[in-house]
């Protein structure tokens, strides 16, 4: 092929690229977002100001280059000047920087302290951190709960699973617990972590902050319009890093105290359900429905496990030995390894019913079962 050829070829070749690729350009965004709240459009103002003095800045110097370089080139003769320094130009490209520096300084101030302002909130939010789901309390209300990745997402992700991704509505971006909150309330959200980093980001509020264990983070919403907005977490927090989003549902206050009542009379019924005898089969359900949520990320679906990284539960000493040691590897963890304790993650209920469900799942076949008020007995 000779080289016009190949021009031509090469031509066409990206013209069809560009082409294809039109669909996707249309929803790439170089910006950051606007946002929902008060804070956040605050940010955006700050960014586009500075933005927009950077691009005046840029025209002015690299304007004055290209004159230079244009009017001074060698075709015209142009002779280098025979100058060391101008103590006047040296003054102005000195002042004037300094001048911008802290006509931007101004603003950007005020932000940050806009940005620690937490107090006077209606609504305290805590939020901590765990590989992988987040817990979510409602200091005023005493409304505590988890939220991790949705059922339909968690199945779609796993090797060989078989189904498609792209028919499941916002993939990897859902939660089976989504954190609820009125439009209108200043919320302040204290942020931490029970293991390693994470970091809590709904790009619609403005701004992100890390969950470090043994410290809390302060940071604050208000949020003007009703909607759902999404986030995840934006620190490298280990294998499963990338499924552990963050839903976020801003709803009228009628709503909202609906939904307060509703949680209320949830955590009401697990309080009483740790009081009776549970039946095999009602314990298997619940324990398959904790065991998708909890476990199935390092365990995997059908108990096998991954190789090299977590063991399996499939005739595993632990699910198959004394009923003693299985509850307290699920209550305390295994130090030094990535099995996490539960027991302030999972009520009575909950650990009660998983363990059953561990020692009679996958041919296990143990035959026996564990009630929340041998849990309880044991905290």
């Amino acid at each position: 092929m000779s080289v016009r050829n190949m021009k031509t070829f090469m031509g066409a070749l990206s013209s069809v690229l560009l082409l294809a690729a039109a669909p996707a350009w249309a929803e790439y965004a170089l910006n950051l977002t606007e946002g929902v709240t008060p804070l956040s459009r605050n940010i955006y103002d700050l960014h586009m100001t500075i933005f927009y003095i950077c691009c005046v800045i840029a025209v002015i110097v690299f304007g004055v280059m290209f004159w230079s370089i244009f009017h001074h080139r060698k075709s015209r003769g142009a002779q280098p000047a025979k100058f060391h320094h101008n103590t006047t130009v040296e003054i102005i490209w000195t002042a004037v920087p300094i001048l911008i520096l802290v006509v931007m300084a101004i603003p950007a101030t005020k932000s940050l302290i806009l940005i620690e302002s937490t107090g006077d909130s209606d609504l305290t939010i805590k939020v901590t951190g765990h590989q992988w789901r987040w817990q979510y309390e409602y200091i005023e209300e005493g409304i505590e709960f988890f939220s991790s990745l949705d059922a339909n997402s968690n199945e779609a992700r796993q090797l060989k699973s078989g189904i498609d991704p792209s028919q499941i509505d916002n993939y990897l971006l859902e939660v089976d617990n989504p954190v609820v909150v009125p439009v209108g309330q200043k919320i302040r959200f204290m942020t931490t972590a029970s293991d390693v980093i994470h970091s809590w980001w709904v790009p619609d509020l403005g701004w992100k902050r890390d969950s470090i264990p043994g410290f809390i983070n302060e940071s604050w919403a208000i949020i003007e319009e009703e909607g759902t907005y999404r986030g995840q977490c934006a620190e490298l927090c280990g294998r499963d890093h990338a499924f552990m989003p963050i839903v976020l549902k801003a709803v009228s206050e009628d709503e909202y105290y609906d939904w307060v009542g509703e949680m209320m009379m949830v955590a009401m019924e697990a309080e009483a359900g740790a009081d009776r005898e549970w039946t095999m089969d009602e314990l298997m359900a619940q324990g398959e429905q904790v065991y998708g949520t909890f476990c199935v990320a390092c365990h995997q679906v059908n108990g096998m496990g991954i190789p090299g990284a977590f063991k399996p539960l499939v005739g595993s000493p632990i699910a198959t030995g004394p009923v003693e040691d299985h509850i307290d590897v699920v209550m305390n963890g295994v130090a030094g390894t990535a099995m996490a304790p539960f027991g302030m993650q999972l009520n009575d209920v909950d650990i009660a019913s998983v363990i059953t469900y561990e020692r009679n799942a996958w041919g296990n076949d143990m035959g026996d079962m564990v009630q929340p008020s041998t849990i309880a007995a044991m905290r």
